[in-house]
């Protein structure tokens, strides 16, 4: 039997060694997929502390580089000595979760949510936008979404058969001087008119992401009036919800007719630091979470066990500690500690009105004419060779925001740099410092 095996075996070897391989096939979707910007940036930051032997400041990606607060971990660890807790648990998530939810959004919606029906538990807020737009989408129905976008949107749109209907935000009129994100202005009469027979939803992200823009209740009335005329889905992105330095206001709160419709999501990930822990939620109407929950359920059937368990404790000890008050006044720190540095430079920015994101407006530096920049960038807008250079120069890590917008609306961006503040303040005054290098590239 063993003789008979090797034989078989060898001759195995032989037929697949004679044979002319073929190339592996390529799903049409991803075959012609260019470079994304994170693998850009991260690729030239790691080349340039390799060349120069020192660490460059990144503060490009929107990842904590501190730790969640003391009570989320500990939480977090005990919740790993429960058996249970290391087992499936249901897919539209734990009680316990589901419960602290409903306590800490409750306030917001004027009544008490339910936990059962109201609210389902997902692997992340991207996870679950997936799980909306998997939902709901049918091959060819459109979703409107406002640039600069979150770039997972257009992905999760598309995989689902949808297609996306971009509506820009259009930049401060007077671009060479600070003002508030607020001046980030939508067009209502460009938004109506990309309403189609065709659009199925509507993304809004506020606190947004890059702009720091907080969407005001009058812009946000407009939107939703619109909404409720053509009986679209509004899926309201707020992961950014605990972190707003002016009025905030939650679109599906403005009247019931609007509460129907809209899927608020958000983030345990952004509102304890803890990004890696990929848990998310998305509240609404049951008619429309029972669905969310039926795509969540064939993406991915639940959510960690333990780290629910640790959210939910989480939730329920910032209800009544000063967590959320701590981290306003700790965020407003870290933008102020910031843009210090383009005060002195007298470089223009976007005054965030939440979020962890500015935006700088580097049109007053002059990278030299003859600087070497790799083919990778060839075709790319101006923004990606200032964030290039500015890693190779300064080593700084910002990320261009023109990778928000689609080609025919780069141009509002391309001055632009994104930088991220939600790092410790050692990093930030190093970032600082080296940015004060720049006075010598300024005109």
């Amino acid at each position: 039997m063993l003789l008979r095996r090797v034989v078989h075996n060898t001759s195995s070897i032989r037929f697949y060694s004679s044979m002319t391989l073929q190339p592996l096939p390529k799903p049409a979707r991803f075959a012609q997929t260019p470079k994304d910007v994170w693998s850009l940036i991260n690729e030239a930051a790691a080349a340039s502390e390799e060349a120069s032997g020192k660490k460059v400041v990144n503060l490009g990606q929107g990842f904590f580089s501190y730790s969640p607060p003391q009570f989320a971990i500990d939480a977090a660890k005990k919740a790993l000595d429960v058996p249970a807790l290391n087992q499936y648990s249901p897919t539209r998530g734990r009680p316990s979760l589901l419960k602290a939810v409903s306590d800490a959004y409750s306030p917001y919606f004027g009544r008490t949510l339910d936990p059962a029906s109201e609210i389902v538990i997902t692997a992340g807020a991207n996870e679950g936008m997936y799980a909306a737009f998997t939902a709901f989408l049918n091959p060819g129905d459109e979703v409107i979404v406002f640039e600069p976008f979150f770039d997972q949107y257009i992905s999760n749109i598309e995989l689902p058969g949808g297609k996306v209907v971009y509506v820009p935000l259009h930049p401060p009129k007077d671009s060479q001087h600070t003002s508030s994100a607020a001046n980030w202005s939508l067009d209502i009469a460009e938004f109506e008119a990309a309403i189609t027979p065709k659009t199925k939803m509507i993304v809004v992200n506020t606190p947004q992401n890059p702009t720091g823009k907080v969407f005001s209740k009058e812009e946000l009335t407009q939107i939703g009036e619109l909404a409720v005329k053509h009986n679209l889905i509004v899926l309201s992105d707020e992961v950014y919800d605990r972190l707003y330095f002016e009025p905030f206001t939650r679109i599906a709160t403005l009247n019931e007719a609007l509460a129907r419709l809209t899927l608020t999501v958000g983030s345990a990930g952004k509102i304890f630091a803890a990004t890696g822990w990929r848990v998310g939620w998305l509240i609404g109407n049951p008619d429309l979470i029972k669905y969310v929950a039926a795509a969540h359920t064939r993406i991915c059937f639940c959510v960690n066990s333990p780290l629910q368990e640790a959210s939910a404790q989480a939730l329920i000890q910032a209800q009544t500690n000063s967590y959320y008050d701590d981290t306003i006044a700790s965020i407003k720190k870290k933008h102020e500690l910031l843009n210090s540095a383009f005060e002195y430079l007298g470089l223009p920015y976007s005054q965030a009105q939440g979020g962890f994101f500015v935006l700088v407006n580097f049109s007053k530096v002059k990278i030299p004419a003859d600087y070497a920049f790799p083919s990778d960038l060839d075709g790319r807008a101006k923004d990606f060779r200032t964030a290039y250079w500015l890693i190779k120069e300064v080593g700084v890590v910002a990320i261009p925001p023109t990778e928000f917008f689609i080609p025919e609306h780069a141009h509002l961006a391309e001055d632009y740099l994104r930088f991220a503040v939600c790092k410790d303040d050692d990093l930030l005054e190093e970032a600082v410092e080296r940015l004060k290098g720049l006075k010598k590239y300024i005109e």
